[in-house]
């Protein structure tokens, strides 16, 4: 065990929110690097969940152009290893998303199974590296943006554009799943 450990901003993020809204919830830092970010369990750790965190800047106000920066609330960026995704330990993969403008996190909360299907059907197999693009729209929807359109990217913004596989809006604060498990 390191004697010195720190937490990046996105896993403070969660761990805060959840302290916030869910305070009989226990929110534990690992020691080493395994895969899990942070465990979270009920008052008598009796009931575990545990957490993959991915952190991005908000990069709607630099990145994109003026019509769709005033409706996106924000737009992030990973970048991902698809053996990491299919490989994963966690039950949860969150990405935290603080907009810049609003001064809002999103969390955008899945398991890694269902991440890497997605991925898998958004981008396909043909490389080690996903690059993925979430945008969360003010008017309450996620979507992966990665690879689409001019025009496309402007259905997002007016809240026309569809694509089951794309949709990552039931997973935006998605803590019910987790709550779930908690219970």
């Amino acid at each position: 065990m390191k004697p010195l450990f720190t937490v990046h901003a996105g896993e403070y993020l969660v761990g805060s929110h959840i302290e916030a809204h869910y305070p009989k919830w226990n929110v534990w830092v690992p020691s080493k690097d395994t895969g899990v970010d942070l465990l979270v369990t009920n008052a008598q750790a009796t009931k575990a969940v545990s957490l993959q965190v991915k952190f991005s800047k908000d990069f709607n106000p630099t990145h994109r152009p003026i019509l769709l920066q005033s409706k996106l609330m924000a737009a992030g960026w990973w970048t991902h290893q698809e053996k990491k995704i299919k490989d994963s330990h966690a039950d949860f993969w969150v990405f935290v998303l603080p907009s810049f403008m609003e001064r809002e996190t999103s969390f955008i909360i899945i398991q890694p199974k269902e991440l890497l299907r997605r991925f898998r059907t958004i981008h396909g197999r043909a490389g080690k590296r996903i690059h993925s693009y979430l945008w969360v729209t003010k008017t309450g929807r996620c979507w992966e943006a990665r690879g689409l359109t001019n025009p496309d990217q402007e259905r997002i913004a007016f809240d026309r554009f569809t694509s089951r596989d794309r949709d990552f809006t039931s997973f935006l604060n998605g803590w019910s799943e987790i709550e779930k498990r908690m219970k």
